[in-house]
């Protein structure tokens, strides 16, 4: 429940604080004391927008703060732990505009964006202004109604769930035949790219390796030659090489005993002549494989035609690029032919979700239907207490296709006038009447939903008498499990209340001596003389303070 709205700077109010109690709150006061400005200021920490245009003192900051009792509302606990907010059974919210027109918020003096805001505060307050009645005629009120009475609130959020889960099946559903659609408009070109590939069957480093050895071929004849010069330099020629180095490690050997040098001197002759008479055997082998083969020379050249333009296709300069597409277009076809198998069983997930979500909403569905009459007839009943004995309020259900809530496409008809005609409540029921309808329905369907505090501002309107006393007395019984604060005019209303606020206008209170909003709680004695002043004016007369106490008691 709100136990404290503190407001600061805002129209015609320098500052007040009010400490609200449990039960039936009512605040009265002559018209344009400031009574809705109170509902102005407390809107802001609701979520709703505001400029400087309400600032009191153009230099100063706006303020508005209220402190709220959320001990036994799980929903609000679970809203600050989502939120990583501070979790206390009080929620304080704040609404801070500075004179530029900076809007901050704050829930437990953590700052929050606007959404953040709206969203709790919904959970907190239900703000009921005059002609304020838009969600009286939204199919999601309408229906959360019907869920209430049927008590399948929680049934309803299992059916979202699973719906939810649906619609994103299907989502992946589509985005998986989207894949494949494309996949089949590139399978072809794909296939042609891997088969030729695959037929071309490069291993790894062939490009490399025929470009050596094209150069080989194509040099045969030089090379050989060049090999066969050096040949014959080392060990063929008329002073070979070798020979020669044989002959001076002959000599060596014979003045080896002159010198303490001379033997390692030989030994290291000797190992170079060793190393010649290899070297030269192993040319000779090469240039035993140097051979003249023009039509090697043409299979290479012809192998490297091919996969230089490869290289040119796929924009590669190796054989690893080549293996590489290769490998991927591989991948890229499996990929293809496991699509396939991907959207059978995709589409076997969103069947199963689907029966599913049918399955829950038809069960939801019947819940409603079997609330219908007990609605109406109810609805009709409580119309009647509260000044409307002709009027009728009508439901249809009808089934529509998968929705957020159900299959149903659910209408409030109204009827003021019993006419026999039936239509939207938003074109033919008066502002006055929609306060009225929503007190009633609110009133039937209190026990079964969380309801935060009720506001009600000059719900009264258009009734007086006996009308407003049964609405008093609806209040009162709605008050019993809840907090419902309600401004109004009627005394009839205002002597049902536990507790009653008096707002006045008066100047002088502030530093400017500008006029500004006052509020006080008042005593049962005062209570008496304010109600007697709402029946007879300003001097209530001896009869209208026995009313008024008759009213109070």
């Amino acid at each position: 429940m709100l136990q404290r709205l503190f407001i600061q700077n805002y129209a015609i109010i320098e500052e007040i604080a009010i400490e609200f109690t449990a039960g039936f709150v009512v605040i009265t006061g002559e018209t344009g004391a400031g009574k809705s400005i109170l509902m102005g200021a407390l809107g802001l920490i609701l979520g709703e927008r505001a400029d400087t245009s309400v600032l009191v003192n153009k230099e100063k900051k706006l303020v508005v703060e209220g402190v709220f009792d959320c001990t036994h509302n799980s929903r609000v606990a679970t809203f600050l732990k989502a939120h990583e907010l501070e979790e206390s059974a009080l929620v304080l919210i704040r609404r801070e505009i500075n004179p530029q027109g900076k809007s901050r918020a704050f829930i437990n003096d953590t700052p929050v964006n606007l959404s953040q805001l709206q969203e709790l505060s919904a959970q907190l307050v239900d703000l009921h202004q005059q002609f304020d009645t838009l969600s009286l005629g939204q199919s999601s009120f309408q229906r959360e109604v019907l869920d209430a009475l049927a008590q399948q609130l929680d049934k309803v959020e299992s059916y979202k769930l699973v719906y939810q889960e649906w619609v994103i099946a299907k989502a992946t559903l589509t985005d998986l035949q989207a894949k494949q659609a494309r996949a089949e408009a590139e399978t072809v070109y794909i296939q042609f790219q891997y088969q030729e590939l695959a037929e071309a069957g490069f291993r790894e480093n062939e490009m490399e390796e025929l470009e050596q050895e094209v150069r080989l071929l194509s040099n045969a004849e030089s090379v050989q030659q060049f090999l066969g010069r050096t040949t014959g330099a080392l060990s063929a020629g008329e002073e070979p090489l070798v020979g020669r180095l044989k002959s001076l490690l002959n000599e060596w050997n014979s003045f080896s005993s002159f010198h303490a040098d001379f033997p390692a001197l030989a030994e290291r002759l000797r190992a170079s002549y060793v190393e010649l008479q290899e070297l030269a055997r192993d040319i000779e082998r090469v240039a035993d494989t140097v051979l003249m083969d023009p039509q090697r020379l043409e299979e290479v050249t012809t192998r490297l035609s091919l996969g230089y333009k490869l290289y040119k296709k796929h924009q590669v300069n190796a054989t690893a690029g080549l293996l590489s597409i290769q490998a991927n277009l591989a991948t890229q076809l499996n990929s293809i032919e496991h699509l396939g198998q991907a959207i059978q069983a995709q589409q076997k997930q969103v069947e199963l979700l689907e029966q599913k979500a049918i399955t829950l909403a038809s069960a939801i569905s019947k819940g409603r239907k079997k609330q219908v009459s007990f609605l109406e007839s109810n609805v009709q009943q409580l119309l009647h207490r509260v000044g409307m004995p002709v009027a009728q309020l009508k439901v249809t259900i009808e089934t529509g296709s998968l929705g957020t809530e159900g299959t149903d496409q659910i209408e409030f008809l109204f009827d003021a006038n019993r006419s026999g005609q039936f239509n939207f409540l938003r074109k033919v029921a008066s502002g006055g009447e929609l306060s009225r309808l929503m007190l009633c329905i609110k009133s039937l369907v209190a026990a079964s939903m969380q309801l935060p505090t009720l506001i009600f501002d000059e719900i009264d309107t258009g009734i007086a008498g006996e009308a407003a006393r049964q609405v008093g007395l609806l209040l009162k019984e709605l008050a019993q499990h809840r907090q419902v604060v309600c401004i109004t005019h009627q005394p009839q209303i205002a002597g049902k209340a536990r507790t009653h606020f008096f707002v006045f206008k008066q100047a002088g209170l502030s530093t400017t001596g500008a006029v500004q909003t006052g509020l006080r709680l008042l005593s049962q004695e005062e209570r008496v003389q304010t109600i007697a002043q709402m029946i007879g004016g300003e001097d209530p007369t001896p009869a209208a303070l026995a009313n008024a106490r008759e009213l109070l008691n």
